[in-house]
């Protein structure tokens, strides 16, 4: 069989699921709200995939590289491919802004009205605002001679000016400016609600930045550039530096997508693209708004409960002395359906602790004004041992956690940048506390980041122990990943990149025999994404010898299930709701004798090769007997589950009865 028809290419596969995610903004069974919201998610993931991955796919078109990839795909034939799904996707998109949505919003009597729209006192407000906010920030910027094209940022608005003076055309250039909301909200009468956009009223008023001329025509432009930094951390004496002189490149990177409006007259199209350095074929056309982004602005500012998701406020344990809950037993917490706080307590905790020696803790993605990075913060200024491993390459957060990294160390924290070549995505805390004469060791691990914020939208496991397998594992790791110790044997952790991918293959071959002698081989698996060839390839033996596989993978899936000879014992299943589905639970059968996992890893090959990651298993009856409880309502869902057909399309399976939805049903469950 060829290597196309065993899988399905990761960049195929992203599209599709962000075509589940716009799916999810035409689906009037959300509430308005969120499906605006939805909107704004696809246009998020649909920029971040432009400047990662279809630039990953440019560059290799312009080295003339012309092999094939692992999925069987040459550089020529996956771009084609790439734009063609995407163009068809921003098309299906706008229909659904412009129609359904636009619909329902006006429906609802909010208004998204344009200059022309307005009435008197609107015109007066829109007129103050332009006058004493807008005009006074704008900067037009001329283009001749002795004005060159200006560097434009990533994801800029602007618009391109063909401005006139006798007789003699110029091109002008005026950002949209990013210090000022997108989104005005502007007066309005009775029960509406009424807004306008910034580049409505600027265009409106294009004469007034360029008195004595004649604007001829207009057209607003985005544009996205390449964003992967290219970092030789082999030869980088100090990452930091480094990665700040990658950082500066950013805006002036390869111009990758370039979206205008539709009707842009043809020599504005010739200057912009000239001026930009782009194709001017590749030029995608947008029948309506820029950059939907703005409606998380609108999903924000918009007080009607009515048109969201029951509002709901996770179920919280409250524990007199965290330290004393840990040493009595494991335990779990499932964001957000319960609370976080357990979590940003103990760090907290910890740092006002007389008895607390030490805190170590990696940090992947954290979120503004973030309690555990001030209560590190406190703990260093009581003469802890506080060491932070920072992954600074964390995509997009890169200049935030450079800034936070630089405050922790000026509080005296002891702040460790990675490991050259690889990410450090684990998440782990490791507590040193000195009780009764002796020195005890508390463990927290998690499938998601130490976020605040996002764990109110991601669904993730926290698992916190004071076991003391767990708690030498974990200061092994650490001291693998802040000096120089190899890794030892370890009793309670796996890792990548040393024995992560073949740790996985071994339970799976435990599978295939014990599908060949006992007849009861089961895989579930629950992951955002699954990737690597080497693991699918196992998968597909397993499925060949006859095991079951149950798989929930959010979001890249390049496994084909439902092929016979291949892969006919492997369903494949995709849950996008109303939470990030970001948790990774493995449950092997283990001839009856279940065996439950959690990781911070998908099954990539990034993950395996090139990240240090954690697998760990629960033990506790109670904890293992929850989680196969998480997964089997998982598998339960009706309502948001998708399923991967052999042909590779995604679709629902609409069954009679009533709907299941397993986000919905754990917020009433934890909450009882």
């Amino acid at each position: 069989m060829e290597t196309k028809e065993k899988f399905i290419h990761r960049d195929l596969s992203w599209i599709e699921f962000n075509r589940r995610v716009l799916e999810e903004a035409a689906d009037e069974y959300n509430p308005l709200l969120e499906r605006i919201k939805f909107l704004a998610i696809f246009t998020s993931n649909l920029d971040e995939f432009f400047m990662v991955r279809m630039s990953g796919a440019q560059k290799l078109l312009a080295s003339g590289y012309n092999k094939r990839d692992q999925f069987g795909y040459y550089p020529q034939e996956l771009y084609a491919e790439i734009k063609t799904r995407t163009d068809d996707l921003v098309k299906r998109f706008y229909e659904i802004y412009q129609g359904p949505i636009r619909d329902a919003l006006e429906g609802q009597k909010i208004l998204i009205k344009k200059p022309d729209q307005f009435n008197e006192e609107q015109k007066k407000f829109a007129q103050r605002f332009l006058e004493t906010t807008l005009y006074p920030i704008i900067t037009p910027m001329a283009v001749d001679g002795g004005h060159p094209f200006p560097v434009l940022p990533s994801r800029t608005i602007a618009f391109a000016v063909n401005i006139n003076r006798s007789g003699k055309n110029h091109l002008a250039i005026i950002p949209v400016p990013q210090s000022v909301p997108r989104l005005l909200k502007l007066p309005a009468e009775g029960d509406e609600s009424v807004y306008t956009l910034t580049d409505y009223l600027i265009k409106e008023n294009l004469a007034q930045f360029f008195k004595g001329y004649t604007v001829d025509n207009s057209s607003l432009f985005r544009v996205l550039r390449d964003s992967e930094l290219e970092v030789d951390e082999g030869f980088a004496p100090d990452l930091l530096k480094a990665l700040e002189k990658e950082l500066k490149k950013r805006s002036s990177a390869k111009p990758v997508y370039l979206q205008m409006e539709a009707g842009t007259n043809k020599e504005l199209l010739e200057a912009l693209c000239q001026g930009i350095d782009f194709n001017q074929e590749e030029v995608v056309f947008a029948p309506s708004d820029l950059d939907l982004t703005f409606l998380y602005d609108l999903y924000a500012w918009i007080d009607k409960a009515l048109l969201r998701n029951l509002s709901f406020t996770p179920a919280k344990s409250v524990y007199e002395n965290i330290f004393d809950k840990i040493k009595e037993e494991d335990f779990i917490i499932h964001v957000p359906f319960q609370s976080f706080l357990p979590t940003s307590e103990l760090i907290a905790a910890a740092a006002k602790d007389p008895d607390v020696l030490a805190i170590k803790m990696t940090l992947y993605r954290t979120n503004e004004d973030s309690a555990i990075i001030k209560a590190l913060m406190e703990a260093a200024r009581r003469r802890k041992q506080v060491t932070v491993v920072v992954e600074i390459k964390a995509r997009f957060e890169e200049e935030k956690n450079i800034q936070w990294s630089r405050e922790l160390e000026q509080e005296g924290c002891h702040v460790i940048y990675g490991i050259a070549g690889l990410k450090i995505h684990s998440k782990m805390t490791l507590i040193v506390r000195k009780e009764e004469g002796r020195i005890r060791r508390y463990v927290h691990l998690s499938t998601g980041n130490y976020n605040e914020k996002t764990a109110n939208v991601y669904t993730d496991i926290g698992f916190f122990t004071a076991n003391d397998d767990f708690a030498r594992d974990i200061a092994d790791v650490f001291n693998v990943i802040t000096g120089y110790s190899l890794p030892s044997p370890w009793k309670r952790v796996i890792s990548s990149p040393h024995d992560l991918r073949k740790y996985f293959f071994d339970l799976i071959d435990r599978e295939i025999k014990a599908q060949q002698e006992y007849k009861n081989g089961l895989i579930i698996a629950k992951m955002n994404s699954l990737e690597d060839t080497q693991i699918i390839e196992k998968l597909y033996a397993a499925s060949c010898a006859g095991v079951k596989i149950k798989l929930i993978v959010r979001g890249i899936c390049c496994l084909v299930p439902g092929v016979v000879g291949l892969s006919e014992n492997i369903e494949v299943r995709s849950i996008v709701g109303r939470f990030l589905e970001h948790s990774r639970i493995f449950y092997f059968n283990n001839n009856g004798n279940g065996r439950v996992f959690l990781s911070s890893a998908d099954w990539m090959t990034r993950n395996f090769d090139r990240r240090i990651e954690l697998l760990f298993e629960i033990t506790k009856p109670e904890i293992k007997s929850h989680l196969q409880f998480i997964l089997d309502n998982f598998f339960k869902d009706t309502r948001k589950v998708r399923f991967l057909r052999n042909d590779r399309s995604w679709g629902r399976i609409r069954k009679e009865g009533a709907v299941f939805e397993a986000q919905e049903y754990f917020i009433n469950h934890y909450s009882r």
